[in-house]
């Protein structure tokens, strides 16, 4: 055979994991990855990934390639409330479940849904980035005793291949929140809002999302939810463009004063843009949600609002969640220049402001979410000292 023709035959090969390389959403990524696993182990039907928020111990449905319906859609739960899940964490080792009719009748909601979809066996593994647990990946299959060694041989490959993939995409994200929020927390020592704030209000953000999900009103992805969650917290970032004199005047702001307020919405955009393309991250799925957030929360829904003077559906649904969380934790916070209103008298001023100022179907969504509000303003607490 001539050499010509090895050179031929060489570059024929087809790469069956090249979309991993390609500016792709993770969900198709993990489809791909999951369909190159099936080639080789057809009864492996479900991959999916759950991540971990440390600072509530939440665990949350990320994304799976169920297909079609999915036993755990916008679910989150206490990893602590899940002795099985902790011992993964705490041991850094992988479980296998080949019968899952052991959590019939009992143990958590999560598995019992698992097996109630008639999935019968599981693989579960830990993922860790530097060193530090970050979620799960969960592997199903709808026969009893499909994880054999072989299969679980292969399903820890492409386990770890999946944790180095979301925790790269991950760890993309950190580096530029973390950059950005450095830079807010230098230059908005000189204002009043906290840590305890963007943490409340993201929260917030995130509950209203679930809820609108929950009610069919939008068909959000759970990787929707958690981005708008990730990147609510930067809302007002442009701040740091505006001035001293105006950005801590105590009174009301006048005309001129105002109209240099209102730029702080395209000042973040700028800001974004600018932190994107420096790091090389501006094609980067999903981060047109951060954009959004950034330019068009101060938006009103009857086009009121500024930096566009937009209204009702042509507010991105993202700028619009983090609007009435941005608004609600405003109300129910001690600043130094009002005290703070109760819930009650929060929602009665959101419920005034529906349909005018703010999304009705994001007021709502939050107002129905009383019970998980007052755990978050428990946990979340201002630092009277800080």
């Amino acid at each position: 055979m001539s050499s010509g023709s090895n050179l031929h035959a060489f570059f024929d090969y087809q790469d069956s994991l090249h979309p991993l390389d390609e500016n792709l959403p993770l969900a198709e990524k993990l489809q791909f990855v999951h369909e190159v696993l099936r080639q080789r182990h057809d009864t492996v039907a479900r991959v999916a990934i759950a991540i971990y928020d440390p600072k509530t111990d939440l665990l949350k449905t990320f994304v799976d390639s169920s297909g079609g319906a999915t036993p755990l859609t916008n679910y989150q739960a206490k990893l602590s409330d899940s002795a099985s899940l902790s011992a993964i964490r705490d041991e850094g080792t992988p479980r296998v479940v080949n019968d899952l009719e052991v959590f019939a009748g009992h143990g958590a909601e999560h598995s019992r849904r698992i097996a109630q979809h008639g999935y019968r066996s599981s693989y579960t593994m830990p993922m860790f980035l530097h060193g530090s647990f970050f979620g799960f990946v969960f592997f199903n299959a709808y026969e009893k005793g499909a994880f054999e060694p072989e299969t679980l041989h292969d399903c820890n490959v492409f386990g770890h291949l999946i944790a180095l993939v979301v925790g790269n995409d991950l760890d993309s994200f950190k580096t530029l929140l973390a950059t950005i929020k450095t830079a807010r927390q230098i230059t908005h020592q000189r204002d009043c809002e906290t840590g305890a704030h963007l943490d409340r209000m993201s929260r917030y953000s995130r509950l209203i999302a679930r809820k609108l999900k929950q009610r069919g009103t939008y068909d959000f992805s759970d990787e929707f939810i958690e981005h708008v969650f990730v990147f609510s917290p930067l809302h007002d970032i442009g701040k740091i463009g505006i001035p001293d004199s105006v950005l801590l005047k105590p009174g009301k702001l006048d005309h001129d004063e105002f109209a240099l307020m209102a730029t702080h919405p395209t000042k973040g955009r700028e800001i974004i843009d600018c932190m994107l393309d420096n790091f090389d991250l501006d094609r980067m799925p999903h981060v047109e949600i951060l954009r959004n957030i950034a330019q068009f929360h101060h938006e009103a829904v009857n086009g009121s609002g500024y930096p566009d003077s937009l209204a009702g559906e042509a507010i991105p649904i993202e700028a619009r969640i983090v609007a009435v969380a941005d608004v609600f934790d405003a109300l129910t916070s001690e600043r130094p220049y009002k005290h703070a209103w109760s819930i009650d008298e929060a929602f009665a001023d959101l419920r005034r402001l529906a349909g005018v100022k703010l999304d009705h179907d994001c007021v709502d969504a939050l107002l129905d979410s009383r019970t998980d509000i007052e755990d978050i303003q428990r946990q979340f607490q201002e630092d009277t000292f800080g």
